[in-house]
């Protein structure tokens, strides 16, 4: 999570990605078939044009992420005018008819029948069709956009407003569409850096607009609680989100289609909490504390966690639930059974006479993994909070969000993969941005990610076997606050805005990009929105 040691230097070179193995995508309904073997079909492959043949094969539309199919067709595309309005076929796309509508500054007509200028907006048959796809066509004046859900609808519309932005129309013809990956996104440390409810809601938009579809809000570290809370009112910090800006970034979120995940990280980084609970603070046969760990060998500790997990957990609506459970520190001196007798003993206790501190720690992740479950969420835990070689393995369900090979307990990736589990990539090495750079960390350029990432890049700069692409669901760039002074929220804002276009583009389809970096770049001004 942190990078707090033995960093990986980002500059390092970078050699050959393998191509990661093809998604067989199936379209919406009425659609037809899609990429063949994974490739987009080219602007001069054969089409029916219409009868007006005065006008080009059209081109495909300019948009990041990159469409990865369009059929191109002869006719002028499709522009707003005074008498174009947005409908929705079904009652279920209404808020995503009205958004456009009024991006378009064009009328929203409602459920009515499209005519001559209209957008329409329409749900295939559901589960017929990949999660997230689309299918829009330009064609007789008229656009229409449809999808087995409701998400592939949006982004349907994404792509029309980036074309629009970028050339001002939609080209003849009929894009097919859909992701590679079905978890695309941004993690933000609000933490140890308070962000504005206000900036964290820009964001959102800016997300949306590339198709990236979650945020991980890690709110509780050594520095600060950033959530108000009704458990324990007693460890939020002083500059914090109140419930109610929560509630409205979760109601935004939720109409752009992107999913927030909280995160409460233990039993390490808990500092905060233990600056109002000082008698939970773990300490060595010395008295010595250490930062931020609490003492998993008394039960108070676990009752507090689980408070507020059960607190947050029915805050936050998504899928998934963050337990953290990375760097405890107990687990990095020479003798965790010496130096911390008080849990060597509470591991014995539990979990037989070979059981150790290690099986402690990870016995205390699939406690507070089945707290996220009994709330009917999937628990996701950083790489190095799954141990090997002891009495107790993590349970099988819990995501593995891999960021490091470095920390305790962190393994190679492919040994991760290997034991079947699903990860997520969050790749300290292109994917980490690090405020003031400590421990040699480099802000990471868009640039790197766009020519040399892939999902399947997990740790420095060597892919794993193509075999495992499956089980990686995708990726997060990460922002974290180490020095928080060190930008301020608009420089932030502004960092980080080519690297969320790049990963973007690598998420919604891992292939060697056909632009340049610098068309991208210039495309990446082009298509973004003002507002």
């Amino acid at each position: 999570m942190s990078p707090s040691r033995g960093a990986l230097v980002a500059g390092a070179a970078v050699t050959a990605v393998a191509a990661v193995t093809l998604t067989v995508v199936v379209w919406p309904d009425g659609s037809g078939s899609g990429p063949r073997n994974g490739a987009a079909s080219s602007s001069s492959a054969s089409a029916s044009p219409s009868p007006t043949r005065s006008y080009p094969l059209s081109t495909a539309p300019r948009t990041i992420p990159a469409v990865r199919e369009h059929t191109p067709a002869r006719g002028p595309g499709w522009k707003p005018s005074g008498d174009s309005g947005v409908v929705a076929a079904d009652p279920q796309l209404t808020d995503e008819a009205q958004l456009l509508a009024k991006e378009l500054k064009i009328r929203y007509r409602g459920e009515t029948a499209a005519r001559a200028g209209d957008v329409e907006l329409a749900l295939g048959t559901p589960g017929r069709g990949a999660p997230e796809s689309y299918t829009l066509k330009a064609e007789g004046g008229r656009v229409t956009i449809s999808g087995p859900d409701e998400a592939g609808v949006f982004y349907g519309t994404r792509t029309l407003r980036q074309s629009l932005n970028a050339d001002g129309t939609m080209p003849e013809g009929v894009v097919r569409d859909a992701p590679d990956r079905p978890q695309r996104g941004l993690n933000l440390d609000i933490a140890r850096k308070h962000y504005s409810a206000a900036w964290i809601e820009d964001r959102l938009r800016e997300m949306a607009d590339l198709k990236l579809n979650q945020l991980g809000l890690h709110f509780s570290d050594d520095q600060a609680f950033r959530i108000e809370s009704d458990s324990h009112p007693e460890v939020v910090s002083a500059e914090h989100l109140t419930k109610a800006e929560v509630r409205r970034i979760l109601k935004l979120a939720a109409s752009l289609h992107i999913t927030v995940v909280g995160e409460i990280d233990s039993p390490g980084h808990l500092g905060a909490v233990l600056r109002a609970h000082p008698d939970l603070q773990l300490r060595n046969t010395q008295g010595t504390p250490r930062q931020g760990a609490i003492d998993i060998s008394k039960p108070e500790a676990a009752r507090i966690v689980d408070d507020l997990l059960r607190e947050y957990t029915e805050l936050f609506p998504g899928r998934w639930f963050h337990v953290g459970a990375d760097e405890y520190q107990a687990l990095t001196v020479s003798s965790p059974q010496a130096s911390y007798p008080q849990l060597a003993a509470a591991a014995r206790e539990k979990y037989g006479s070979g059981a150790t501190v290690q099986d402690l720690a990870e016995g205390w992740l699939n406690d507070r993994a089945a707290v996220v479950r009994d709330a009917r969420k999937i628990p996701k835990a950083w790489n190095d909070g799954f141990f090997t070689g002891g009495t107790v393995t993590a349970d099988q369900g819990i995501e593995v969000e891999y960021w490091t090979g470095k920390e305790i307990g962190a393994r190679p990736p492919q040994e991760y993969l290997a034991e079947g589990r699903k990860v997520i990539n969050l790749n300290d090495e292109y994917l980490y941005y690090v405020l003031g750079q400590p421990n040699d960390f480099v802000y990471p350029t868009g640039q790197r990610i766009y020519e040399q990432w892939t999902p399947l890049v997990l740790r420095g700069t060597q892919p794993v076997a193509a075999r495992y692409s499956k089980q990686i669901l995708g990726g997060r760039f990460a922002v974290w606050g180490d020095f928080p002074n060190a930008q301020t929220p608009q420089q932030v804002a502004d960092g980080i805005r080519m690297p969320l276009n790049a990963i973007s583009q690598k998420l919604w389809d891992p292939r060697k990009p056909k632009l340049s970096w610098a068309q991208f770049t210039q495309l990446a001004d082009s298509t973004a929105s003002s507002g």
